[in-house]
């Protein structure tokens, strides 16, 4: 593996930025100090006083691997995932088949093996008839337990109240769950569809997907999550009221923490009149004085990570009628830069989205030697330009559905280079064809 120098850099890193260099040797950084420039290295990359994070650990994704290639694969969502600076990430069981038991595990971990151009690790899906698969579960064989509290995309909905207990009490890991109230949304779905028929608006999918759905299915979850000592991980936070039911303390005190992901923070309400079906997720997008209170949220350290959900599906899936269409976004690529945009608002640092993306998902799942700019640990880079713009209609789309809900848009950033595990995955807009992701491993 060839080593590499990385000078003039401004590491961000652990609450700081400083100008500094770097240097990778077999996958690994071996050193960051002021002045390397002397010292041996195949490749030498001149930052040129550009920003160097920790590969952002996406801690939420889609892929669709096995059964759903049509929408994406680990291949195809993994290169596009690099090119936005994502060098690690955590996929969901809702594939087909769902993965239920230990057996389904490993073969996804099989499948990405070969193919993943980041580095991997797949959640075990909790179901109401699979106990002793949750029970069985090295902790340090997935990333957690997922649990869907609310009907999405698949058919993995947990709505035994005994099944779900005992998910929240002998898993050996963490618990993280999709938290919707099915019955409240079956119920908002008859009242609109009285009024619309099938024909529902867009616009009304927040109505659907509401703010006391997700309140509900949460609190169930925080409750459930404290009477049974579970470690609980609330994916995607979308609305203000949820917050309520948080802690804002040190991440090391919480045994309950939460995630956003970047279209929350990004989009609101209004958007779906542009957007449509193109950004018709769950939970849905709601109120900009939801997208506020979010973002404030993550900067206050009551929402601790920020994660995805990249969900991609075929363009005309998502052309369909409102109750046809699915929901999920292909989100990767633009992540990052678009996570950025709060740093050139300055509603964010660049040290708050070190800690967010990179930081906290490694000490929340206990990633081992990664998620910091650290000498011995992997070498996980992303390397951004925060003076030189991204616009999106100019870039491939790497994603397997060939679209992207950013069309149209320019961020103020850009992606320059990204290492995976020393390897370098993506410069200058070019990805490398050999995929070099590696199984992430756990200290727990």
């Amino acid at each position: 593996m060839a080593s590499i120098l990385i000078t003039n850099a401004l590491t961000v890193n652990e609450g700081r930025s400083i100008h500094q260099d770097l240097l990778v040797r077999n996958g690994r950084i071996e050193a960051i100090g002021g002045n390397l420039a002397g010292r041996d290295a195949g490749m030498v990359i001149d930052a040129d006083g550009r920003a160097l994070f920790p590969g952002m650990i996406d801690d939420q994704v889609h892929f669709r691997e096995p059964g759903l290639t049509h929408k994406g694969d680990i291949r195809s969502e993994s290169r596009a995932a690099v090119a936005g600076g994502i060098t690690s990430y955590m996929e969901m069981p809702n594939t087909s088949p769902p993965t239920t038991t230990i057996a389904l595990l490993e073969e996804k971990h099989r499948l990405a093996r070969d193919t993943s151009f980041a580095n991997y690790s797949f959640y075990l899906g909790g179901a109401n008839d699979n106990i002793e698969a949750v029970k069985t579960l090295d902790p340090k064989q997935a990333c957690g337990v997922k649990v869907f509290m609310g009907a999405s995309t698949g058919n993995m909905l947990v709505d035994d109240p005994v099944a779900l207990e005992q998910i929240f009490t002998h898993s050996p890991t963490i618990v993280a769950t999709h938290c919707e109230d099915s019955p409240t949304i079956d119920e908002n779905t008859r009242r609109f569809q009285a009024i619309h028929g099938d024909d529902i608006p867009i616009a009304l999918h927040p109505a659907i997907r509401s703010e006391a759905a997700c309140y509900r299915s949460t609190a169930l979850a925080v409750e459930l999550a404290r009477r049974c000592n579970t470690r609980l991980h609330v994916l995607h936070l979308s609305t203000a009221k949820e917050l309520a039911l948080l802690s804002s303390m040190p991440l090391e005190a919480k045994r309950i923490t939460a995630e956003v992901c970047v279209h929350h923070l990004l989009f609101s309400g209004t958007d779906y009149r542009d957007k449509g079906n193109l950004i018709k997720c769950n939970p849905a997008i709601k109120t900009e004085a939801d997208r506020r209170e979010l973002l404030a949220a993550l900067q206050a350290g009551t929402i601790d990570v920020v994660g995805t959900d990249h969900a991609p599906h075929t363009l005309a899936e998502k052309q369909r009628s409102y109750m046809q269409a699915p929901s999920g976004l292909p989100l990767v690529q633009h992540a990052l830069v678009s996570l950025l945009e709060h740093v050139h608002d300055r509603a964010l640092s660049l040290e708050q989205v070190a800690e967010k993306t990179a930081h906290n998902p490694a000490r929340l799942f206990g990633v081992k030697e990664r998620g910091y700019l650290r000498e011995g640990y992997w070498a996980d880079l992303v390397l951004v330009d925060l003076q030189r713009p991204s616009v999106v209609d100019d870039q491939p789309v790497h994603y397997h559905c060939g679209w992207t809900p950013f069309a149209g848009r320019t961020f103020r950033s850009s992606v320059a280079a990204t290492l995976v595990s020393g390897h370098l995955a993506f410069i200058d807009g070019k990805i490398d064809p050999s995929p070099a992701g590696r199984r992430l491993e756990f200290d727990r």
